[in-house]
């Protein structure tokens, strides 16, 4: 073999050379690891497969070896010689009958040591094989088994590094070929040798010669088969088929020949070639029926008037010709024995017919030939194979581009099955499983979308039924003698149904949701074994693209229900005109005709009017100086203010009055504690911002409540926690995106972005469980003190600020303490009565009947509010009144605790003794002039008053 030979080798169909077809890839490797291998390697590998005498097979084991293991120092061959004598050639060695290399060799196992006895190797290879050896040296014994691997039928004792896992691979596959080379050069010896007298079935050079064809013509057909060999060692399977019906044509002296190939399900038989042509088309014959079946059942040669007046049509279509003369002889594996091939020769020259010679010849060509003739074959099958599955690719790739309408999805289905299969038509029905039906709206010609001319048939009716029900493929190859066919169709149309294959088409979850039935068979009698695979293959693209088809249709008729109620919400909170110019019917008042002490800590907020709260939230915005600074529009600014006010639901706690109070805390925050040597300016108008949207749509339920109860919002919220809480800031988000709403819409892109991320952050912040996560690090930051321009300082801070003004009603005069805490629980009781007619136990502090309100409100004080006060101290000294205040009130609450611990509670009725204490205390003087308030501040979450 040459070096450019060689190097085609490259393409490993150039391995299968005289390989039977498990062989045909490198044995003992996966493809990655087979296409890894070097060139070197796939050379020596070549050089085996090309070796025909016993000299030239040795020469190729050493290189092969050395190849395969590069640390290689010797290499000592022995091949067997007669029926059981292993030799060497060099020097010639006889393999000793007994020690340590017989022992590996009888036990059929490769052995590797540190080095063999010198007494049983060739004086030649002492020194590198015999014992003791180096810890980096290994002497290794290989047996090379025959085809049954029941003896040994080669010996290599080679000296090398010790083997790793990658070197027994290789000697796997090195194995392999060695044995089938083996194999070779024995049968090509034994065919110069003269034959006995009786004729071997497995030799037909034997039966050549009894046929009284002379010695030098046999001698010229062995050279000839062995030039044929080595030309097919680098051919696909048409170029293949070409040089052995060439070589066929010459030997027999026909017009033409060519192969029949034989389907994998023995039904059908394909022609790929005839004479010198390569068709274009695969002609496909039935193996149902006439002689050809037969030759492949018995393995019988036929000659022409063996066949049928139909199968000689057949064939004289095929070859453009008539046929005068015809011999048909079938080609066996080796390796399984079956059928793979019908070798056909047509029209012997001069008139004559084919011979037993003729029948020999092409036996003798297929006895070498036929192991690689289907390896090419399986070879070809497999690049077909790789096609088909780039072609699904792209179907794949051509369904989900059409998900979002399932109609033009099924007729993409339809397009993609008839170009796969090669089918006359194609049907697909969806699965009705209310009505226990098939559906097909989409046909061939397009999309039904008059339901009245939808097809509906039975889901369990019929053949499709059948596959609907069983959940397995159905090939029928005639469909008018199955007896689930109805014929009356047919009858009616006038169109003739030969064979179909129905498939299911089934969901992620291996449920069918539909049936795809293909008709008629284009390019062969009937869809055979490799439409079958093709079909399941091409279902679960169908069942996933479908599934996920109608999955898109619900996700959007649920976001065009969810605009239907965003409308119907926006319609119900739209803010009029008149509204607006109410507002804005005089300047903006300043703050100080508000009230004297509006931007005092003092001030009670919720004593003033619900009608005029958006005019003081707009004088807020204006002392801040943010509507100048930027540049907001007074109009959308009302619009906003009021969209926000009706976006309040009317719980006891949790409604617009609590958003008022909590922003006009932001407020006199900004104003006393200098939050500008602290915060950004588009930080406080953030945090001004978030306080008025914090709690919109609240129900007067806790995030508890919304998980226990499975609620819608638990279902958009319940994975990211802080369920309530995102629900504000979305709603907030929905307010900013309603029309003449946004007053952030003269932001830059990058301000308005941040602006949401710190809304986001801050209404997230409402959660006490997030405060409690990191009070610690707040406490931190205050002990090493505050950095404004730290930007995670910016941000705990803002944090706690938020959360300062959402409890910012503690800071406030006994009276409006004890107020608030009536509705915050008139609120958590009014939770407890649903949790108990859901069957569920609420807690201590939701449940009206065990709930002592001074107790909870101290521990709450305790541990929550006095907390956050004082840490606000720390950082902002003007604080300090707040903690004052806050802790005032605690010890307020204890003395009220002390006085009914000892006279008893009034009622079973906790909110009973709110009316109680006040009385109690009124007729004491203990209250002082605050303003009476109506309304109070607690966050979402459970933590709060009673915590």
């Amino acid at each position: 073999m040459t070096a450019l030979e060689r190097k085609k080798g490259k393409d490993l169909r150039s391995q299968q050379v005289l390989l039977r077809p498990e062989e045909s890839s490198l044995p003992g490797l996966s493809s990655r690891q087979s296409a890894t291998l070097s060139e070197q390697v796939q050379d020596a590998l070549l050089q085996l497969a090309a070796v025909v005498d016993a000299r030239s097979l040795r020469a190729a084991l050493r290189d092969s070896v050395q190849a395969l293991l590069p640390s290689t120092v010797c290499v000592c061959v022995y091949t067997l010689e007669g029926n059981s004598r292993l030799l060497s050639d060099d020097p010639p060695h006889e393999l000793p009958q007994e020690g340590k290399i017989r022992n590996a060799v009888d036990q059929l196992k490769r052995c590797q040591c540190a080095g063999f006895p010198p007494s049983e190797l060739p004086e030649k290879y002492r020194s590198y094989l015999a014992a003791p050896l180096t810890a980096h040296q290994r002497a290794v014994v290989i047996p090379i088994l025959d085809q049954e691997r029941i003896k040994a039928i080669a010996v290599l004792l080679v000296g090398c590094s010790p083997l790793t896992d990658q070197d027994e691979v290789h000697l796997n596959t090195l194995e392999k070929h060695v044995s089938v080379a083996c194999v070779r050069v024995q049968l090509v010896q034994a065919s110069y040798q003269r034959p006995p007298l009786s004729p071997s079935p497995i030799q037909p050079h034997n039966a050549l010669l009894q046929l009284n064809v002379s010695e030098q013509d046999y001698c010229e057909l062995d050279h000839n088969i062995l030039q044929l060999c080595g030309e097919l060692y680098d051919l696909d399977a048409a170029s293949l088929q070409l040089k052995v019906i060439h070589y066929l044509q010459q030997q027999t002296q026909s017009q033409c020949c060519c192969l029949l190939l034989v389907s994998e399900d023995n039904h059908q038989l394909f022609c790929q070639v005839v004479g010198d042509k390569v068709l274009e088309e695969e002609i496909s014959f039935s193996l149902m029926f006439g002689r050809f079946g037969q030759v492949v059942e018995k393995k019988k040669s036929i000659s022409l008037q063996d066949i049928s007046a139909e199968e000689r049509r057949q064939l004289s279509s095929m070859l453009g010709c008539e046929i005068s003369s015809m011999l048909c002889v079938p080609v066996v594996s080796r390796a399984t024995g079956q059928v793979v091939a019908l070798a056909c020769a047509f029209n012997k020259q001069g008139g004559q017919r084919h011979t037993e010679v003729d029948e020999h010849a092409i036996q003798h060509c297929f006895c070498y030939t036929s192991t690689v003739l289907t390896s090419t074959l399986a070879f070809q099958k497999e690049q077909k194979l790789k096609v088909e599955c780039q072609a699904l690719l792209q179907v794949a790739k051509n369904l989900f581009t059409h998900l979002d309408d399932v109609s033009v999805l099924l007729q993409e289905i339809i397009v993609e099955a008839r170009n796969l299969s090669g089918a006359e038509i194609c049907s697909v029905f969806l699965l009705d499983r209310h009505s226990h039906e098939l559906v097909a709206k989409v046909f061939d010609g397009g999309v039904v979308s008059d339901e009245e001319k939808e097809f509906r048939i039975p889901a369990d009716q019929g053949i499709a039924g059948h596959v609907a029900t069983t959940g397995q493929t159905l090939n029928i190859k005639d469909a008018y003698s199955h007896p689930l066919f109805y014929r009356g169709v047919d009858d009616s149309t006038g169109f003739k149904t030969r064979n179909i294959l129905c498939f299911p088409i089934k969901d992620e979850n291996n449920e069918v949701i539909g049936v795809a039935e293909l008709v008629n068979k284009m390019n062969g009698p009937w869809f055979n074994r490799f439409d079958e695979d093709l079909a399941t293959a091409f279902s679960i693209y169908c069942g996933i693209s479908i599934a996920h088809s109608l999955l898109y249709k619900r996700v959007h008729e649920a976001q065009f229900r969810s605009h239907l109620a965003n409308e119907m919400m926006k319609y119900h909170m739209k803010v009029s005109e008149d509204e607006v110019s109410k507002v804005l019917v005089l300047e903006i008042e300043p703050i100080k005709k508000l009230h004297p002490c509006f931007a005092e800590f003092t001030y009670q907020p919720r004593s003033l009017a619900d009608e005029t709260t958006p005019m003081c939230v707009l004088s807020m915005f204006e002392d801040m100086g943010f509507i100048n600074i930027y540049k907001m529009d007074r109009q959308t600014l009302a619009r906003f203010c009021l969209m926000v006010k009706k976006g309040y639901r009317d719980p006891p706690y949790h409604n617009w009055m609590h958003a008022f109070s909590v922003s006009h805390f932001c407020y006199l925050l900004y104003k006393n504690l200098g939050l500008s040597n602290y915060l950004e300016d588009i930080e406080i108008l953030a945090l001004f911002v978030s306080c008025l949207c914090h709690d919109l749509d609240h129900r007067g339920t806790n995030n508890s409540f919304q998980v226990a109860s499975q609620s819608v919002l638990a279902a958009l919220y319940s994975s990211e926690g802080s369920v309530m809480e995102r629900h504000h800031f979305a709603q907030a988000i929905a307010i900013l995106n309603t029309q003449g709403c946004n007053i952030f819409e003269k932001f830059s892109r990058k301000d308005y972005q941040r602006m949401l991320d710190l809304m986001r952050d801050i209404i997230l912040a409402t959660d006490l469980a997030h405060h409690l996560r990191i009070f610690k690090d707040l406490q931190k930051m205050s002990d090493d003190g505050y950095d404004p321009k730290s930007e995670t300082h910016r941000s705990m801070l803002l944090c706690l600020l938020m959360t300062s003004c959402d409890l910012s009603d503690q800071t406030k005069g006994w009276k409006t303490t004890r107020k608030i805490a009536e509705l915050i629980y008139k609120e958590f009781f009014s939770q407890g009565d649903l949790e108990k007619a859901m069957g569920n136990r609420p807690s201590e502090m939701m449940d009206r009947e065990k709930a002592y309100i001074p107790e909870l409100q101290i521990s709450f004080m305790e541990h929550i509010a006095m907390p956050i006060y004082k840490l606000l101290s720390e950082l902002f000294p003007g604080a300090t009144e707040l903690y004052e205040r806050v802790a005032a009130n605690r010890e307020q609450w204890t003395k009220v605790s002390h006085k009914f611990t000892i006279r008893g509670l009034p009622s079973n009725n906790s909110l009973d003794f709110l009316d109680q204490e006040y009385e109690l205390l009124q007729s004491q003087g203990a209250f002082g002039s605050d303003h009476l308030c109506l309304n109070g501040c607690l966050d979402d979450g459970e933590a709060g008053p009673g915590l």
